[in-house]
């Protein structure tokens, strides 16, 4: 519990943020001509006064725990407990100490700027060079994930971009406290405040940073498909999608069904609330009375309810399973975000692949099977970003793959796919060296 101090502290705190989001500016240019002018101080910093920054930065968070929980705190008092997004907008001390170690972990990765892509001299005695460059000001779009605000801020200033950050309403609190961290490190390296700007939460104004191609390189939208979807039809400024995820387990005929069932589980009840987390299990139709039952065990511990298609039902069924329902077309396709899945029990796998081609959002999809036949072509013939062989979806994580962070996962193909990091944030610039050459 706080003492007295400690919670006259907090509530002025709380009246500093709700004043900070209720003072809303009627545009936000002034905000983005300011990080703009910023970007060239991070542009110039050294490899090494980057990764400093960084290390600050970690430093600065885990001193700031009890503020920042505080501020979370508010924060989660207004969202309904039954909200599927109250686990992406919780913190706790074990998820601080996470992002303060990703800070760390991305000041350890290779500066991705100044990388010679390809270096020749030409007949006439011109030197050119493609170089990896900062982007310039990137723009994030994301909903009720305080984390983003962190591994978003790492990777951009790691990568020499400013950053403008456009959180949700839902998290207001914990991301102006979170942004002040961030600035307390930047003025340790006296670096300009400005290089990571909190944009107001209000839906009036988003408009503005959708169509700033005078002070915005690039946007990223993380969150639901209904914000990637308007950014998308909105946007005038350039846009990566790091589009939600609907992902499949398919549990093939040869499969070892212990680790298959606890693929399917671990991929389901881990953290549900995530974009890797699993929302289709298909099974075979010959070991689907000897595999539905074994996945029963882990998922009702945490009354996850199974949408089961009429096969997949009556197995079910027998068992006496108690989260057990029809499922419906609309199931099917579905981004459950909850303790929810459906199951389909297929002929074989092509059944599988053509299911998972109508309906993934091509994020991650999974397939168990000990013939590796199978797994060739699963892995060959899927259309996603990330594909398993006998492992979790869960896995689908730009930390995991050793990017340190990500900044999200793209599905889309141009330029970056898969968990989208630091080596995708800079872009491309052609260096000429003459000595008086004319054309």
């Amino acid at each position: 519990m706080f003492g007295q101090r400690e919670r006259g502290s907090i509530m002025q705190k709380k009246n500093k943020i709700i004043n900070l989001n209720m003072e809303m500016p009627t545009s936000i240019k002034h905000l983005l001509a300011a990080t703009k002018k910023a970007a060239i101080a991070i542009q110039r910093a050294s490899n090494e006064e980057r990764q400093s920054f960084l290390q600050t930065l970690s430093r600065k968070l885990l001193a700031a725990i009890p503020q920042i929980l505080a501020a979370n705190a508010l924060d989660l008092a207004r969202m309904d407990d039954a909200d599927p997004k109250k686990d992406r907008l919780m913190l706790n001390e074990r998820r601080i100490q996470d992002l303060a170690n990703a800070c760390l972990d991305v000041a350890c990765l290779p500066d991705p700027t100044g990388v010679v892509m390809s270096d020749r001299v030409m007949e006439n005695g011109l030197h050119i060079q493609k170089k990896a460059v900062p982007m310039g000001v990137i723009g994030v779009i994301y909903e009720s994930r305080p984390n983003v605000t962190i591994d978003v801020a790492a990777l951009c200033l790691r990568s020499g971009n400013a950053v403008v950050l456009r959180g949700g309403t839902d998290a207001w609190s914990s991301n102006a406290v979170l942004v002040g961290v961030i600035h307390e490190a930047l003025r340790v390296h006296r670096l300009p405040t400005q290089l990571v700007t909190l944009l107001p939460s209000d839906r009036a104004l988003i408009q503005e940073l959708l169509t700033a191609t005078e002070y915005v390189d690039m946007l990223i939208p993380r969150g639901s498909k209904q914000l990637i979807d308007y950014v998308r039809d909105h946007a005038r400024v350039p846009s990566i999608e790091t589009g939600a995820g609907v992902c499949h387990t398919y549990v093939e005929s040869t499969a070892n069904l212990e680790k298959a069932a606890a693929i399917v589980v671990n991929a389901k009840v881990t953290r549900p609330s995530v974009c890797n987390s699993l929302d289709t299990i298909l099974v075979d139709k010959s070991i689907a009375n000897r595999f539905l039952p074994m996945i029963l065990p882990g998922m009702e511990p945490y009354q996850v309810r199974l949408f089961a298609d009429e096969t997949a039902f009556r197995l079910l069924d027998q068992t006496g399973y108690p989260f057990l329902a029809h499922a419906t077309e609309d199931d099917f396709g579905r981004e459950y975000l909850s303790y929810q899945c459906s199951i389909k029990v297929v002929s074989d796998l092509d059944e599988a692949m053509a299911h998972i081609a109508q309906y993934s959002s091509k994020h991650s999809e999974a397939i168990a099977t000990e013939n590796m036949e199978a797994a060739t072509r699963f892995l060959n013939e899927i259309d996603a970003a990330a594909v398993f062989v006998n492992a979790s979806t869960r896995f689908s994580d730009g930390g995991v793959f050793g990017l340190g962070a990500e900044i999200g996962i793209s599905t889309q193909k141009l330029h970056a796919r898969g968990p989208f990091a630091l080596e995708k944030l800079v872009t491309e610039k052609w260096i000429v060296r003459g000595d008086g050459q004319i054309r």
